[in-house]
């Protein structure tokens, strides 16, 4: 199945940090002149994006299907994320699509592809032989989507033939700081009815008008069939895409009746503005005559065509990471250290656990590297530290969730150098023991995070660093504890120590697919980052740190979008879309 747009190319694996994201752009694509591949009807075209990742064409998303038509304009909006120091190889394919059967990769179904680059320019690659997608596009050079806005190229079947006159227009516009959609439900009353033996089929078209006086689609509904007065489903659109995020840029909006073989009929249109609409707001009604300027020409009596009532209109604010951190949410900070006997006796030179006094060993490089960003987001500046898998005074009882500094009450240390003290001192201490259960921290720590979420504000978020030098123990209940906390607002990094085969780790990692609890039940988002230290041993202290929280600002963004808690000192809009990790 398709990925969900906007996924963007995928950034180079660690130890080189992932690139920051500049920002986002749109894509709109409309065709001309397709091929007919249809014998009785024309051809139905589906446009793919695919995205080149590692030398490898991926499907990223796909648009809609339009019935029989050469010249299609698509409402499908492609959003990919814009890395300005990376090539981005964009490639659109165009399909004739067979109803139920959906869209198929045959020769006889491939309508043409067109190659080309989100941001730099670079030259393109000549005909081969093979099936229609590993099988690279001729172009004299990729055009540069973003610097030229609008770029028009001819489709290529395989072997590097024209596919007649057929062309792609692909218009592209970067998102702007602005960050809020709009929802808006739109319903019509006694339309004209243009068929003969039933009932208009109507839909409708919302557009765009640009500086230059274009036109460009911004959202079209499904069809109602049979109905004068229909009532369309509501719709989501980014407050970029309706109206450049200006109040009062002027919308065409057309009715028209559905034919299946594409000749829809013009029914009427009339003009507003998003300041227009959104008197809409509350209980109130907006509603605008549907204009046919014919029939007002040569009618006499002619009052419209029908009305269209918009019904209701929702004003979303999408807030970044820096919005709430602004705002005064505070990071907390937990970091979690495996003390099972598999790290070696901390008194000997080959254990993970020694301390060198001229060398710190991979649990110091990496709790520091890690806390050292976190601490600037906590103003009190106490962590959180714990271990598991030892046997701990007085009874030397195996415990999985104990605090270092051995206080029971209070497990907070004073800043990252308190943390490093207490598991210095705490190592001759304990016996390292087993198994290895981190299943229970993550318990505690959601259970922390439970309380904060009950304040229904965005005043504090959980990180959980666990650094361990083996597979967990209990994979079952530490599934089932992630699953719980993805509900919270908390994120977990684990940080692999030694040579340790950690293949089974990255289960928990939902890089790979969704995480599930072994009830099938799947989380609720991925909150799991798991990186191996040994490759980072070469990198720069900073290296790791950006790779394990290069997720962490989307995270907290997903977690109170969901919970749809705001700042709490929301910030006014800014123009700067660049919210890359935090640094």
């Amino acid at each position: 199945p398709p990925r969900p747009a906007g996924m963007g190319s995928v950034p180079e694996p660690c130890p080189q940090a992932p690139l920051a994201v500049l920002s986002k752009v749109e894509l709109r694509v409309s065709c001309k002149h397709l091929l007919d591949r249809d014998t009785l009807n024309k051809s139905d075209p589906c446009v793919l994006l695919l995205m080149q990742s590692q030398g490898q064409w991926m499907e990223v998303d796909r648009s809609e299907v339009i019935k029989s038509n050469l010249n299609p304009v698509f409402a499908k909006i492609f959003t990919v994320d814009y890395y300005f120091e990376e090539v981005q190889k964009l490639r659109f394919e165009v399909y004739d699509s067979h109803g139920q059967a959906g869209v198929g990769t045959h020769d006889d179904d491939f309508l043409g592809g067109m190659e080309c680059t989100v941001g730099q320019v670079s030259l393109g690659t000549p005909p081969c032989s093979g099936t229609p997608r590993p099988c690279p596009l001729p172009n004299a050079g990729l055009p540069q989507i973003v610097a030229q806005k609008r770029v028009t190229k001819p489709l290529f079947l395989k072997y590097g033939k024209f596919a007649g006159k057929s062309t792609i227009t692909i218009i592209s516009e970067e998102i702007s700081g602005n960050n809020g959609y709009v929802e808006l439900a739109f319903r019509a009353k006694k339309l004209d009815d243009k068929d003969l033996f039933s009932k208009s089929d109507p839909f409708l078209e919302i557009y765009r008008i640009d500086d230059d006086r274009s036109e460009q689609l911004v959202y079209r509904t499904e069809v109602v069939k049979n109905n004068l007065s229909p009532i369309w489903e509501p719709f989501k659109v980014s407050l970029n895409s309706l109206c450049s995020c200006e109040e009062k840029r002027k919308l065409r909006c057309v009715v028209w009746d559905y034919d299946s073989r594409g000749k829809h009929d013009f029914i009427g249109e009339f003009f507003t503005t998003f300041e227009e609409m959104q008197k809409a707001m509350g209980e109130n009604k907006v509603q605008w005559d549907c204009m046919n300027p014919k029939y007002k020409i040569k009618k006499r009596n002619y009052k419209n065509s029908g009305v269209v009532v918009l019904l209701d209109l929702k004003i979303h604010r999408v807030y970044s990471f820096l919005d709430y951190i602004m705002g005064g949410c505070q990071i907390h900070f937990t970091v979690a250290i495996d003390f099972t006997a598999s790290n070696g006796d901390p008194r000997n030179s080959c254990s993970l656990h020694y301390i060198n006094p001229y060398q710190p060993n991979e649990y110091l490089k990496a709790l520091v590297a890690v806390g050292e960003i976190c601490q600037d987001y906590d103003s009190d500046k106490k962590f959180s530290a714990l271990g598991f898998g030892a046997r701990i005074p007085p009874k030397y009882e195996v415990s999985h969730d104990f605090a270092i500094n051995f206080n029971p009450d209070n497990d907070e240390c004073e800043g990252i150098q308190g943390v490093v003290e207490s598991y210095q001192s705490c190592l001759p201490k304990i016996q390292l023991y087993g198994p290895t259960n981190v299943a229970p921290i993550i318990s505690k720590v959601a259970r922390v995070a439970a309380d904060e979420e009950r304040t229904k504000e965005a005043s504090q978020y959980f990180i959980l660093l666990i650094l361990t030098d083996g597979v967990v123990t209990d994979m079952a209940d530490t599934r089932e504890a992630i699953v719980r906390a993805s509900y919270l607002p908390m994120s977990i990094i684990i940080v692999g120590v030694g040579n340790a085969d950690f293949t089974d780790m990255q289960i928990l990692d939902g890089d790979d697919g969704v995480l599930r609890s072994p009830k099938g039940e799947p989380v609720l988002r991925d909150i799991v980052q798991f990186v191996p230290f040994r490759e980072f041993k070469n990198a720069s202290p900073t290296a790791l740190a950006k790779c394990v929280l290069a997720e962490v600002p989307k995270q907290v963004v997903e977690y109170y979008s969901y919970k749809a808690f705001p700042p709490r000192c929301p910030r006014p809009p800014t123009p700067d879309p660049s919210l890359g990790s935090p640094q």
